[in-house]
Formats: structure tokens, sequence, C-alpha cells
């Protein structure tokens, strides 16, 4: 059996997952994304060209590799296709034996982006800070047993019944609860069957592709989307995805036993961002935070929005080693913090006069806590060119070796600029 590589975020997602993953891609032969929808989206940068994944995993860039979208993933089939289309136009052909979606992936229609809009709207200062896409409620939606399938996609008669009861619910919602606009039935029924002729060739069963890649030992990378502290269950809840972006998910996300999972990279950006409301214990209001922002270009892929910005919260990156069960760590954006005159790595939380090691579950209780820090000298020199550890400043190794020695854990890899090969790889995930 080939050893198989599961990638997951250790903070509030925005980690540099894609780089990492398209680093690995490289060596896997199935890449398979496992939870979460087109709210994520990974930014890569291959021979100059910039490409922005929102479903399709981004070894759809080399043409040997198989990719699939799991059934863990919500999937808006308007999405997939514009990506499919984007790609196309930048030459990259996508076709049905290079992508499949699974059969079991469930659909986000119209009415559940406009449920998400109109609730957010009417939360005013009480916003989740959704990113408006129809992601919860289509989960909802899962798992109130009413959702749309991908297979639903395959028989006409069954879609069109679906859409019609669903739509008799959410619009009785939407005009008579949140003051929104009704959806007729018809437009949405005939856009989902025209997208449903280009979309089922790629209609598949991907536990059963999952099967046959690991009885034939080929390796396998599972991608998840966001982070591990957006976790539905274990992140900082209510502000959080409405999936479980935690490696176990790959499992359930994918059609997958837990014995075929093998490593799990951790993926750790050198400072810490958040997008949206939540509290956030090492977030800097200061100059060093618009010094993170501005050149680590923190600003969402999907949204545009401004990232927070503050330090490495060792806390949050600990909590997740437990909740995944890592093996190693990837760091990313190391060269974000050149130019800094001290560095600061968050070590624990000081709340009520006691000093706590895991991020609480209370809200009330986190918003307390004050950060105890451990202060680094920085460094001045472009390091964008080191592909050796050797090759790095002393203060830049020292940094690296403190995150080892917080966390307990191995790094594997270390990324020191956006460009795939301006990376440090210590050892392979797929060899361990």
């Amino acid at each position: 059996m080939g050893n198989n590589v599961v990638v997951v975020g250790t903070q509030w997602g925005d980690e540099g997952k894609g780089k990492v993953v398209d680093l690995l891609t490289a060596k896997a032969h199935v890449v398979v994304r496992f939870q979460g929808g087109n709210n994520a989206g990974h930014t890569l940068v291959v021979g100059g060209k910039k490409f922005i994944f929102h479903l399709i995993p981004s070894g759809i860039l080399y043409e040997d590799k198989t990719c699939l979208i799991g059934n863990g993933v919500v999937v808006d089939p308007e999405v997939l296709l514009q990506e499919i289309d984007r790609l196309a136009e930048a030459g990259v052909k996508v076709e049905p034996g290079r992508l499949y979606l699974s059969e079991k992936a469930h659909l986000i229609m119209p009415y559940h982006k406009a449920l998400d809009l109109a609730r957010e709207a009417s939360k005013g200062k009480a916003k989740l800070g959704t990113t408006g896409r129809g992601i919860g409620p289509c989960y909802e939606d899962k798992v109130a047993r009413v959702g749309i399938r991908a297979v639903d996609l395959t028989e006409p008669d069954v879609l069109e019944g679906k859409i019609r009861a669903n739509l008799e619910e959410k619009n009785f919602i939407l005009t008579q609860y949140l003051g929104a606009q009704a959806l007729e039935p018809e437009p949405v029924i005939e856009s989902y069957l025209s997208m449903a002729e280009r979309l089922n060739p790629f209609i598949a069963d991907v536990s059963l592709i999952l099967e046959q890649a690991t009885s034939q030992g080929k390796e396998i990378l599972f991608e998840g989307a966001q982070g591990t502290h957006l976790d539905v269950d274990h992140g900082t809840y209510p502000f959080v995805t409405s999936s479980n972006p935690v490696a176990g998910t790959a499992c359930s996300g994918a059609g997958i036993g837990p014995r075929h999972l093998g490593h799990v990279l951790g993926i750790v950006k050198a400072y810490t961002t958040r997008v949206g409301a939540g509290p956030f214990v090492t977030e800097l209001e200061d100059r060093v935070g618009e010094h993170l922002r501005e050149k680590g270009v923190e600003f969402g892929s999907t949204t545009g929005r401004p990232r927070r910005c503050g330090w490495l919260d060792m806390v949050v990156v600990n909590d997740a080693k437990r909740l995944n069960g890592l093996h190693s760590l990837a760091i990313t954006k190391l060269d974000v913090l050149t130019g800094l005159e001290t560095i600061k790595v968050c070590v624990g939380y000081e709340v009520e006069g006691k000093r706590i090691y895991t991020r609480p579950a209370s809200l009330n209780v986190m918003g307390r806590c004050t950060p105890v820090y451990q202060k680094m000298p920085g460094w001045n020199d472009d390091i964008m060119g080191a592909r050796k550890m050797d090759q790095l400043p002393a203060e830049a190794r020292d940094y690296l070796k403190a995150i080892e020695d917080i966390a307990g854990l191995p790094i594997s890899i270390v990324s020191v600029g956006a460009a795939r090969e301006e990376t440090i790889l210590l050892s392979d995930p797929f060899a361990d």
C-alpha cells in the first residue's frame, strides 16, 4: 500500500495549504478534497500564472493526476463549471477521467445562497461573517435529510420534485420571516437540468475509485479546506464553518477507512490570521499587524476581505496537533516576518490569574485571555532564495526550532515565498 498524506490547516484557515498541496501533488497519484465548499480558496502561482481554486483540487494542473471531489464537499455546480471553463481558457483541460465528483456530494442551490444572505443581513451587528455562498444552509439541508445530491442530477424527475418541495418551505422562510424575495421554481429547475448535462459525465462513486487506488498501491493526497479552529465541533463556535476541517473527516468526507490515512501534515502560517468575527488572542492592531497584512497580502482569496493579523499562537497550533493527530508541520510565509526587529510567539494564555495552555470552549473566557509571549530577535536578510536550512539566518532557524520545541513535532516543509520552488523540503511526508 502506498503511503497517503492528509493536509489540514492548524489555525483559522488561510494557512497557505494550496501551495503545500501543490508541492505534494507532484508525488501523489490521486488528490481528493474531502470537506467544505467554495467558501475556501487556494491561490497558486505556477510558471508566473496565478490560479485560484475553490472546488477542484489543484492537482488538476498536473496532467497525470486523478482529482476527486468527495462526498463531504458541498458543491455549487455553477462555480464548478466556471472553474472548469477558466482552467480551459488557461490551457488546462478538465475532463472526466481527470476529475470526478462524488455522486453523494450535496449541491448548493440558489435558495441556500438567498437564505445565507438574508439571514446575515437580518443579524446586523451579530453577523457571523459568512461568505454568503450558501455553504451553511446546504449543510443544514444535508443534516435535515432534504438535500439535493450530485446523483440527483442524473435523474431529472427526482431533481425537479426535490427543488419544488424545497422551495415551498424556503420561500415561506425567505418571505414571511426574513423579508426577502421568493424564488420561482422554473428558472432553478431549468438552470440545474442544463448544468446536469455538462456535469453528469464527471459524477462517480469516489469511494470506489479510492479503493481501487489503494489496492494498486497508489499514493493519495487528502486535501482539507479552512482550518482546525473553524471546525463546527472543535472551533471557536459559533464563529466557525459548517463542516469539520479536521483530519478525521478525510475518512467520512471521501469514503475511506482510517487505516488508509497515513501521514497527517499540519500547515502553520508563521504568524496568525483570521477572517470574520470571533476572539483572537494574539491579534495586532498596530504597525506590526499592518506589516503582516501588507507584506503577507492578507486578503481573502475567495472574498477579498482583509484578514485580521497577529503573532503566531502556539496554543491554537497545539490544540490542532491533538485534534488532528499531526505527524509533522509545514511552516508557510516565513518570509513575511523578514524586517521585524522582534518576533513574538504565544506559548500560553493568562486568564483570571491562571495560566492555561489550551483554548477555552467559552468565548467569554477566551475574550478575557491575554497572551503569554516568548520574544525572539528578528532578521533582515531576504530569505526567499533559501533552499536549505543553513541558508536561513540564525534568527530564522531559531524561530523554527522554537516552534518545533513548543509543538513537540518536527517541521517537514518551510515555505519562504509564494512560488512553487521557494521552499525548503526537510523530509517527505509521503516517505514517512
